[in-house]
């Protein structure tokens, strides 16, 4: 995924130069001609045409947002966004990062024409911000990335929010009417039999595209209305077991029906939104973005545009809205936010790795030029505009660079895996013996993991010994490559932790680790003593998916790659693991000795 990402990147900026590189040859005014020339379609009487930017930036940029709608649904039903402790430092810091560079570039350009540019300065481009980040490769970015794309999440919101209200043309109320009677049937598509929503979404879809631009208002907006009707969710046991069922027939009796009822029941396991993205995502990468750079970067950096960029509030605006706005912006919220108590970072991050990322947040690329083309109509003042936010996107990849650079040379991250990353926290962590025992035994675990099993006995062994001075505490560590059912049982824990019955669970996955598929884990549960429906939801809801991989990613800052790991009093035990071999390091550990 990431290479993609970091390819998608690569790609948008090569046509980014080519753009420019076009705009700036002895065949710069065959630019302007072929993106203005016209193209249309015709029906009896009726007629309608595009010129071929406006069939980049109407029609197929309705993809790009469909793509940012279809994600937005997902984090905020079952993602980042729907815990308010995971949520409120990204989203106020997204929200700072909105409204502060509005505001500096209004500063520059309070009254006139070029007032009404400022929607260019308040939004991140996920796809160089994502490429900026692995190019640059500050030490540990997991938890950095995580928060910059849930940040990108709510940034798109606002952009999206401003698009709509703000840089629609004269309103058109019939259209609008029928706008809203369209919505009202997309929402009803879900409740069709499922052979016919495919084409009933995609016929619905482009008449609320018609109906949107006859209306006024900004006809891409239809790609995130028809995504936040799309449903999502985690997929559910039954499906995927209703699978398994299907492909164990096809296994047994290869057919066309088996195969095509195989395909259906594997295509139905995963959410139409997932399924979308997948589908729709590298299109939309590889192809709508790269061709709308093409089209909208395409900037002619003669020495009478930079001179007269130089000298323009506009320009400067764009610049100073993306580079500072932003870095000040998300950095002095989350600051706030900390030092107020309502939200604090995942561990590992830092306020000075959040102002590195904020400094990338300045590249602000394709909805930046995407609302010049909506707000700006003298094309010398959007030029001006374009050079401000090429110039802005640079100056923001160096800045972000020097801030990790710098930051990681005077203030280097903890050393690698020596010390644990997050304290214990008897409201979260999994106990067994007194919470505020002053010895501290960590384990970083996998129940599909021989020797995490074979540990048990010795960890009984240590307990014994130390009775009410001893805190044993397990954490995940799932290692997918070698253990395939090792996160599928980590979240049954987690699902059964929430029922009080943790410990329980995990001795029966740990006595019977050879059979950990979903059927096993069931009855396990269900022997325990789980209400299986609860256990049910729970296993899906997005606190025990993040619970886990909360722990996977500590495991991850601190470089651990086998199981078990064990901590000591908080530093990282090195060597055998036996009773007595643990014994001896927490006695050596032991506060005054």
């Amino acid at each position: 995924m990431r290479f993609g990402e970091n390819a998608a990147a690569a790609l948008l900026l090569t046509f980014t130069l080519l753009a420019i590189l076009w705009a700036n040859s002895p065949w710069a005014h065959t630019y302007s001609e072929f993106w203005e020339t016209h193209v249309g379609l015709s029906f009896g009487n009726m007629h309608g045409q595009l010129t071929v930017k406006e069939l980049v930036n109407d029609a197929l940029m309705a993809f790009f947002f469909f793509i940012v709608g279809l994600e937005v649904k997902a984090q905020f039903t079952i993602g980042e966004l729907t815990e308010r402790s995971r949520a409120v430092v990204p989203v106020v810091a997204a929200v700072a990062g909105l409204i502060l560079p509005a505001v500096i570039f209004l500063l520059f350009n309070p009254t006139g024409d070029n007032a009404s540019a400022w929607g260019v300065v308040i939004s991140t481009d996920t796809a160089f911000l994502v490429g900026a980040l692995a190019i640059i490769a500050p030490k540990y970015p997991a938890r950095l990335r995580t928060f910059l794309l849930t940040l990108a999440v709510v940034d798109d919101v606002g952009a999206l929010a401003a698009i709509a209200l703000f840089y629609s043309e004269r309103i058109r109320v019939i259209p609008l009417v029928i706008a809203v009677v369209l919505f009202a049937a997309l929402i009803a598509v879900r409740y069709l039999p499922a052979a016919i929503r495919g084409i009933a979404y995609s016929i619905l879809a482009v008449a609320l595209w018609l109906a949107l631009f006859n209306g006024g208002v900004h006809p891409t907006l239809a790609g995130v209305v028809v995504a936040l009707v799309i449903p999502v969710f985690t997929p559910e046991r039954q499906r995927v077991e209703a699978a398994i069922d299907v492909i164990r027939a096809f296994r047994q009796s290869p057919n066309s029906e088996y195969a095509r009822a195989a395909t259906r029941s594997l295509r139905d396991s995963i959410s139409i939104n997932e399924r979308l993205v997948t589908s729709f995502g590298p299109y939309v990468s590889f192809g709508v973005l790269p061709l709308f750079a093409l089209a909208n970067a395409g900037v002619r950096l003669d020495a009478d545009t930079v001179l007269a960029a130089l000298h323009s509030p506009l320009t400067w605006g764009v610049v100073a809205g993306l580079v500072l706005g932003k870095l000040i912006g998300i950095t002095g919220a989350t600051w706030i936010v900390q030092r107020t108590g309502l939200g604090r970072l995942s561990p590992g991050l830092t306020l000075r790795r959040i102002a590195g990322g904020a400094a990338l947040s300045g590249i602000g690329f394709t909805i930046s030029l995407f609302i010049i083309d909506l707000a700006i109509t003298n094309p010398r003042a959007a030029d001006l505009a374009r050079v401000g936010v090429l110039a802005a996107s640079a100056i923001a990849f160096a800045l972000g660079w020097a801030v990790f650079r710098l930051t990681d040379k005077l203030s280097p991250p903890v050393a690698v895996g020596l010390k644990l990353v997050r304290d214990i926290d008897p409201e979260r962590d999994h106990i067994r013996g007194r919470p505020d025992a002053p010895l501290t035994l960590v384990e970083y675990g996998d129940f599909e993991c021989p020797f995490c099993s074979r540990a048990t006995g010795s960890i009984d062994e240590v307990r014994e010994h130390f009775g009410d001075e001893l805190r044993y505490v397990w954490r995940h560590l799932p290692l997918e490559r070698v253990h395939p059912r090792s996160l599928d049982a980590a979240r049954a824990s987690e699902a059964a932790a929430l029922q009080g019955k943790f410990y329980d669970l995990a001795a029966m996955m740990f006595e019977f680790q050879d059979f950990l598929e979903w059927q096993h884990i069931y009855r396990y549960a269900d022997q325990v003593g789980c209400d299986i429906a609860k256990f049910d939801d729970d296993l899906h809801s997005s606190r025990v998916l993040h619970r886990v991989d909360d722990d996977a990613q500590d495991a991850e800052l601190m470089d651990l790659n086998a199981t078990p790991t064990f901590f000591v009093n908080g530093v990282r035990h090195k060597g055998p693991w036996d009773a007595a071999s643990l014994i001896r390091a927490l006695e050596a550990g032991r506060p005054g000795s």
